[in-house]
């Protein structure tokens, strides 16, 4: 006898796939996937090596999460077009799931990234840093934005590119460089989102690649413009040109009961030309 047409038990056809007997129980109990034989004197079930596909199939669709109904409809007419159709949807569901989770880890890095700098910063500090490209969605506001307003004008982008939940992306606020050297601390032209799996495309807004001056400000909202013409100065003491936007972000907004506490992180690019 051919060794793949052997008869192997229950036990050791369910070892060989990594599963447990029970479940090759409950799936000849429902119809799904029934053993090659079944012993008339003590009704063990036995089964073939060619009954392994089938099998490793059946499990494939249930890692993918596909429902018990959903395979013994396709097992019923089992062939190789509609197990593409069906492989093509959820390979699908897949790629979705992937992008949605490296967003996540890249929301997750930014947290992390955030709670290095809390922990290392040293708030009188103004420093050079290299920064990479980064693609924002922006609305634009000003002076007569309300807060309201503005709420609504991040909801309506979120929804937009089809953000589960506000904390998936981070959040921050723009003004014009030559805004501030012309004293208008407070000419904040527009607010941006960052989504982690948004790529470069039209529309988008391009934050540079490379230096950037970096200040942090702490507490009093009203005492910002202060923080800014000390940055200023210290562009001026090193001969810096300062281009293009600050970009303002909040970096310990989930571990502080009190804005008070609350700390803002300056990003200003330097040109380099």
């Amino acid at each position: 006898m051919n060794e793949k047409e052997k008869l192997l038990t229950i036990g050791q056809f369910a070892a060989m796939h990594g599963i447990n007997k029970k479940t090759l129980m409950w799936y000849d109990e429902i119809g799904l996937f029934k053993p090659a034989a079944v012993n008339p004197q003590n009704g063990y079930r036995c089964y073939n090596y060619h009954q392994s596909s089938v099998l490793e199939t059946i499990l494939l669709l249930r890692e993918l999460d596909v429902s018990i109904s959903e395979i013994q409809q396709f097992m019923k007419g089992r062939s190789a077009q509609s197990l593409k159709k069906l492989l093509e949807e959820k390979i699908s569901e897949l790629d979705r799931k992937i992008l949605h989770m490296q967003a996540v880890r890249k929301t997750l890095d930014n947290y992390c990234q955030n709670m290095t700098t809390l922990l290392t910063m040293d708030l009188s500090e103004i420093s050079i840093i290299q920064k990479q490209e980064r693609c924002l969605v922006t609305v634009d506001i000003d002076s007569s934005t309300s807060f309201e307003q503005e709420v609504e004008l991040i909801t309506a982008e979120t929804e937009k590119h089809r953000l589960g939940r506000l904390h998936d992306a981070s959040y921050g606020s723009m003004i014009p460089v030559s805004s501030l050297l012309a004293g208008n601390y407070d000419d904040y032209c527009k607010l941006f989102i960052e989504i982690p799996s948004l790529t470069r495309q039209k529309g988008l807004h391009i934050q540079p690649k490379g230096s950037y001056l970096r200040a942090f400000h702490k507490g009093d909202w009203d005492a910002i413009p202060q923080r800014y013409q000390q940055i200023l100065d210290y562009a001026k003491q090193h001969c810096l040109t300062l281009t293009g936007y600050s970009y303002e972000t909040g970096i310990n907004e989930n571990v502080i009961e009190r804005m008070e506490d609350y700390i803002v992180q300056i990003e200003i690019p330097v040109c380099t030309i």
